[in-house]
């Protein structure tokens, strides 16, 4: 009982020296851009046991898919975006652990016994109970503990940065499926127009005013524009595969997608972008890259100082029937290794990241600027086609084909009004996908909708106010 006591006794002094560790930090999200903010994501669970919480695959309602619909699914179960958000969790529970403070450890030690004499039994035996604890010294569990918060940080913005990739992966797969919804009915819609001129023309054969060869001739073209239109009926389902794929489908249930490329607006004039730029999330995240790396920095230069090693216990002296206390303390030399190679391995990686940063605005500028382009190229080329081209070449047709009907011009007159049609048509659509699609680009780049953007602009413009009031 005496014996017991003591080692209690013992035990308890040298456990003063440890510390609880304290609560580890909660995570937090960084605020997701507007772009996408209000459609729910998947949240990973924090335990094992929420698990089975999951939510269950949302099922694509009915027939037609519409956009938001699309995103939604592809934001909750995106297999890749569903990884980011298991490595915030792993991150997050890395900053848990390096928050927590070395384990103390118990040493138990007998000596003075199964010798030779006095020794040959335990009669003269010494038992040490002890309890050791590492004391870290230089602030190395604060920089520790900063630095995994920090990179728990940064692994929640890399979830954000995939989030709004996901976002614009849906959207331009989206595009890209109801530009070849409408490309299929466009190519029946000329098939249309090639069967109106594979009658007019045999009826003027039948009347015997033209060749059998022209009908020939019209036929082929037609049999052509058949050939086209089951190559459009397999870009359509391929694209609604790639548009399925983007939530983790391997066939597509929905047999349309609901959506309009012909609404056109105006872009923002490219200033106001650039100011929108800092939105971007791959911005915010180099923020906290260079702390992270200044951390990181003092972290290596807390290494400098050697941490001791606190110990004290309790010591039975059977041969005097004894008892007394042991202390120690212990801490290396630092004659050789001050981990100068580290803390200026640290500093090296400060310098890259901040060159890094500049690189990746220099670069998203640049984007900017390409897209920027493209999207102003785009919308002036649809102007043209929209009120020019496309007017000219559906007159044209009427007029050949009509003329053609009355003798007044050639077949061949009539294949190229076809064909200008046909192709003025195709350029539109074509156009219009690529402004879409850099429009996606645009918005990503933006962290927001171009819509807000340019209400945002029209409320700091007052003059813009009132000529909308006044129309």
């Amino acid at each position: 009982m005496y014996l017991s006591t003591r080692i209690v006794l013992s035990l308890a002094l040298a456990a003063t020296l440890t510390a609880c560790a304290p609560q580890p930090e909660q995570m937090t999200w960084p605020t997701p851009r507007p772009l996408g903010q209000d459609i729910p994501v998947f949240q990973p669970p924090t335990t094992s046991e929420e698990n089975a919480k999951t939510p269950p695959f949302l099922e694509v309602p009915g027939a037609e898919l519409t956009l938001k619909t699309a995103l939604t699914l592809a934001l909750i179960h995106n297999p890749e975006l569903k990884s980011f958000s298991w490595a915030v969790r792993a991150r997050e529970a890395g900053a848990l652990q390096a928050g927590l403070f070395p384990n103390p450890e118990l040493d138990i030690n007998i000596e003075n016994v199964a010798g030779s004499g006095a020794f040959n039994d335990t009669a003269q035996a010494e038992t040490t109970i002890q309890l050791s604890q590492l004391i870290e010294l230089g602030g190395k569990r604060a920089a520790r503990t900063r630095s995994a918060v920090l990179e728990q940080n940064l692994s929640a913005w890399d979830y954000e940065i995939k989030r709004m990739e996901v976002f614009t992966q849906v959207s331009k797969a989206f595009t890209k499926a109801l530009s070849a919804q409408e490309g299929l009915a466009l190519m029946e819609e000329v098939l249309q127009i090639g069967q109106k001129v594979v009658e007019t023309v045999s009826a003027r054969v039948q009347a015997g005013k033209a060749s059998p060869v022209e009908e020939t001739k019209v036929r082929v073209t037609l049999a052509s524009l058949n050939i086209k239109l089951g190559r459009a009926q397999r870009e359509l389902m391929l694209s609604r595969k790639n548009l399925a794929a983007t939530w983790g489908s391997n066939s597509p249930r929905f047999e349309r997608v609901l959506g309009q490329l012909d609404a056109v607006s105006d872009i923002p004039t490219q200033e106001t972008l650039a100011q929108a730029l800092s939105q971007n999330p791959e911005l915010a995240r180099w923020a906290v890259e260079i702390s992270t790396r200044q951390t990181a920095v003092s972290l290596e230069k807390s290494k400098a100082i050697p941490d001791v090693t606190l110990s004290g216990g309790f010591r039975r002296l059977n041969g005097s029937d004894d008892d007394a206390f042991v202390f120690g303390l212990s801490f290396p030399l630092p004659l050789f290794n001050r981990n100068q190679g580290g803390t200026l391995e640290a500093r090296h990686e400060l310098a890259k990241a901040e060159e890094a940063r500049r690189a990746a605005e220099i670069q998203l500028n640049n984007n900017l600027n390409a897209v920027y382009n493209t999207l102003a190229a785009a919308q002036a080329e649809l102007k043209a086609l929209n009120q020019q081209v496309l007017p000219g070449a559906n007159r044209a047709f009427e007029a050949v084909n009509e003329g053609y009907r009355l003798g007044k011009f050639s077949l061949m007159d009539v294949l190229d009004a076809q064909r200008t049609i046909s192709d003025s048509k195709m350029q539109y659509l074509e156009t219009l996908t690529n402004y879409y699609l850099a429009l996606a680009d645009l918005e990503q780049l933006i962290g927001t909708s171009i819509s807000s953007q340019a209400d945002s602009a029209n409320k700091k413009n007052p003059a813009m106010q009132q000529k909308e009031g006044a129309q």
